[in-house]
């Protein structure tokens, strides 16, 4: 079972948690001798609630979204790439390279979690080369988890809390990978940010960052003169710092189902050691 105790399998679990909550209330920083602005950027400085719903309708648009990330998690350095389909439900395939150069791709697909297993971990695995974990089937804690904060990568739903959300600062026009941009940023307690969470994995989520001793999360987005969300950046306490970029809004994505000959399904390898008689 070590694949579920890699830094890049970790990372992954982390990366969309990481991007609940921010916004309401808005100020803006720009001095009087900032640089002249488009009337997107504009409005995107000074009508935040009016641009967050513009940037929802333009995101609601796209199919899919490509993402990159970068950052720590657990003092563990990540990397990640990937591509979401943003059409209902959600589907996404992400790669990602712990510490230790070990290269794990994820795919959920209609909120089941498929991670490749590594090959020289096949062989306790019956030779499979993916394991599946099914929340609903009784994958565990963990894949419940798993799903719920891979879902919240998607783009809307972050720009989503943002609007119901308040204490947001407007820091000003930045230019994100040659794209020009207004920067937000909000700090939020861990009560409030709890408020944003689904109430069936309200407890999980919490009783994770307490453990982790989080107490505050800032939250950071980048929306561009489309209205679309470019880059999003959160930091957790000391337990993660992420780094997510958006790009190429609209292009072609397609995350296959894992063959079943393929799989072993985590929550029937759970019973079968819990109850071996039954083999």
């Amino acid at each position: 079972m070590s694949v579920w105790k890699r830094p890049a399998v970790l990372a992954v679990s982390v990366v969309a948690a990481a991007v609940l909550t921010a916004c309401g209330d808005t100020k803006s920083d720009a001095g009087a001798d900032a640089p002249a602005r488009s009337s997107a950027l504009e409005l995107l400085a000074t009508d935040l609630k009016g641009s967050l719903q513009k940037t929802v309708e333009a995101t609601e648009k796209s199919d899919s979204v490509t993402l990159t990330v970068q950052g720590s998690v657990g003092g563990e350095k990540i990397s990640m790439t990937g591509a979401v389909e943003l059409r209902d439900p959600i589907k996404a395939e992400l790669t990602t390279t712990g510490s230790e150069n070990q290269t794990v791709t994820v795919r959920i697909i209609d909120g089941v979690i498929f991670v490749e297993v590594p090959a020289d971990q096949r062989d306790s695995m019956d030779g499979k080369s993916w394991m599946k974990m099914d929340p609903a089937a009784g994958g565990g804690q963990q894949g419940l988890e798993f799903s719920k904060q891979l879902d919240d990568v998607d783009p809307t739903k972050q720009v989503k809390t943002l609007l119901a959300s308040e204490g947001v600062t407007v820091v000003g026009e930045e230019t994100v990978d040659g794209t020009r941009t207004v920067h937000y940023t909000v700090t939020t307690q861990l009560a409030d940010y709890l408020e944003q969470v689904d109430a069936k994995l309200r407890s999980a989520v919490e009783g994770q960052l307490t453990e982790q001793g989080v107490k505050e999360i800032k939250i950071d987005l980048w929306v561009d003169e489309q209205y679309r969300p470019r880059r999003v950046s959160v930091v957790m306490g000391a337990m993660s710092d992420l780094t997510i970029d958006y790009t190429d809004y609209g292009k072609p994505v397609t995350v296959e189902t894992p063959p079943d000959a393929e799989t072993l399904d985590l929550a029937k390898m759970i019973a079968d050691m819990q109850n071996p008689n039954n083999n």
